[in-house]
Order: structure tokens, then C-alpha cells, then sequence
């Protein structure tokens, strides 16, 4: 564990070393020398302070837990900081925007209620058997199509979120994709029923 002083001296590479080896002073010490600047950049882009207080945690977390992420061979730290807080600050953007999207879409074509018990019957019967067919699928599966479908990503950004291949995440949508489809149809709810 580096000592106070040492750890004002020391070179972020340094630190790094510290910080894969679990040491927290070291952590402490990243984060108020780049906290401020990875913040700041959040901010920009979100323009929102909660939320970017969020991604600052975010990339942290996600530098403390996963240190050999870095390689400071590639670059200096505080881009590789700002790197990683742009490309979450976006993708939280286009997640809210694809959410509101989706809110605004649906509050445009929901049709007025009704008191069709046999639809609302039918309504529920089908959203059981979809959630059904989700839990069944391989976790890996679920969390990708969830992500594309759900939270509005592209499979690229899925991708980067996970720390995967492109191509292993679109195989893995393309896969559960199929099962959803298999098991809907047997549930007689399939466009093939």
C-alpha cells in the first residue's frame, strides 16, 4: 500500500500498478486528479448533474474493478477517463432519447381502454408467455437482447457495453432471437401459428 505522500508524487502509471494490486489510496488519488475533468465532460454532454455524477461513478467503478482495461502502452490516462465518460454519456443520451421515443410512440397509438375483458385476458396471457420465453434463454442471450431491444442500442454499442466481439453479440441476438420465435410458436402466439 503506497503512502500518502508517495501516492501525491507518483505518475498515474504508477498509481495503476497500485490500483490493480487493490491498494485504495491510489484509487483516492486518480479520482481527484482526474475526477474533476471526467465530471466536467459527463456534464457537457448530458447537461445534467445527477446524471453525470452518475457516469463519474461509472467509470471509476468500472477502472477499480477491471484495471487492466488500461494499457498504458496505448495512451496517457485522463484520455483513456475521457474516452470512457464519452462513450457513456452518450449512450445514456440515446438510451433516454429512445426511451422517450418509445414513450411518445406509445402514448400516440395506445388506443383508448376498453372494457374488452377477452383482449385484456389475451394481453396479459401473451406478455406472460414472452417473459416466460425471455427467462428460458441463456443469460448471456438475455442481457444482449434486452439491451438492443429494450434499451435501444445497436448491436455495436452492445457490444462495446459488454466488452464483447460485434460479431459474438449479434450471433448471441440472432440465437435468442430464434429461441423466442421457437418457443412463441409453440405457445401458439408465433407470426408462424
Amino acid at each position: 500500500m503506497m503512502h500518502v505522500e508517495d501516492v501525491r508524487l507518483a505518475g498515474d502509471g504508477d498509481l495503476m500498478r497500485a490500483v490493480a494490486a487493490e491498494d485504495e489510496t491510489a484509487m483516492a488519488e486518480l479520482y481527484r486528479r482526474h475526477g474533476p475533468a471526467v465530471y466536467g465532460l459527463a456534464q457537457r454532454v448530458i447537461g445534467e448533474a445527477t446524471m453525470a455524477e452518475e457516469i463519474l461513478q461509472d467509470v471509476f467503478v468500472r477502472l477499480w474493478r477491471q484495471p487492466g482495461r488500461f494499457d498504458p502502452g496505448r495512451g496517457e490516462l485522463r484520455p483513456f477517463l475521457l474516452r470512457e465518460a464519452r462513450s457513456r454519456s452518450i449512450d445514456r443520451v440515446r438510451a433516454n432519447e429512445a426511451r422517450l421515443r418509445r414513450e411518445d410512440r406509445s402514448s400516440r397509438t395506445d388506443p383508448a381502454p376498453t372494457d374488452d375483458i377477452e383482449r385484456e385476458v389475451w394481453e396479459l396471457i401473451r406478455s406472460e408467455k414472452v417473459r416466460d420465453a425471455m427467462t428460458a434463454l441463456l443469460p448471456a442471450e438475455r442481457v444482449a437482447i434486452t439491451m438492443a431491444y429494450f434499451d435501444g442500442h445497436t448491436y455495436r454499442e452492445v457490444a462495446d457495453l459488454l466488452g464483447e466481439p460485434e460479431g459474438t453479440i449479434k450471433s448471441r441476438i440472432r440465437l435468442g432471437m430464434r429461441k423466442l420465435a421457437d418457443a412463441l410458436d409453440r405457445a401458439g402466439l408465433g407470426a408462424r401459428s
